[in-house]
């Protein structure tokens, strides 16, 4: 989803309310990682430091640790150490797509016992249709996330470049 589509979506109310008793849940540290992809890509003129995404992200210093270092692992951020480092995009925010991330981060969690490799005890796995199922919807929930990309997360996007601007630029 281009940018133009997903703030026309969002202004015109289409995107879809989230029920609060919605089953599925995405990992903190995929919630993290987006955070600190938007807040690079709202400050994409600039290093930030893991102390500023923290304080303006509501995260542990410890947690976005591990999270940035994943993230530079996967090619999403550069790294730079020293007196005036820190961590920015590696490529432009048009080229991150968010289902990618997402895969990148979430594949490893079992949605199901009948997906873990070694812990499933299911004895209704040989027959049970329950797996192709959730395999299909969980294809089709990436598969959404690979239209939109970081930019059209961030740009032209008022409150939250609010949200996550420096304090000296407020």
């Amino acid at each position: 989803m281009h940018v133009k589509q997903l703030r026309a979506a969002s202004v015109q109310g289409s995107l879809a309310p989230f029920r609060k008793d919605f089953p599925v849940r995405v990992t903190k540290r995929t919630n993290i990682a987006i955070r600190v992809l938007m807040y690079c890509a709202m400050n994409d003129d600039r290093l930030v430091t893991k102390h500023e995404i923290a304080e303006r992200c509501n995260a542990s210093e410890n947690h976005l640790a591990q999270v940035v270092h994943q993230l530079a692992q996967l090619g999403y951020l550069r790294t730079q150490r020293g007196r005036h480092g820190g961590l920015g995009l590696a490529r432009p925010a048009r080229e991150i797509q968010i289902g990618a991330v997402f895969r990148a981060l979430e594949a490893p969690v079992p949605i199901a016992e009948c997906f873990a490799d070694t812990d499933n005890t299911c004895p209704l796995k040989e027959g049970c249709r329950l797996r192709t199922a959730l395999t299909d919807a969980i294809e089709t929930f990436f598969a959404h996330l690979d239209e939109i990309t970081l930019d059209a997360l961030v740009c032209d996007n008022p409150r939250l470049e609010a949200l996550l601007a420096p304090a000296a630029c407020r």
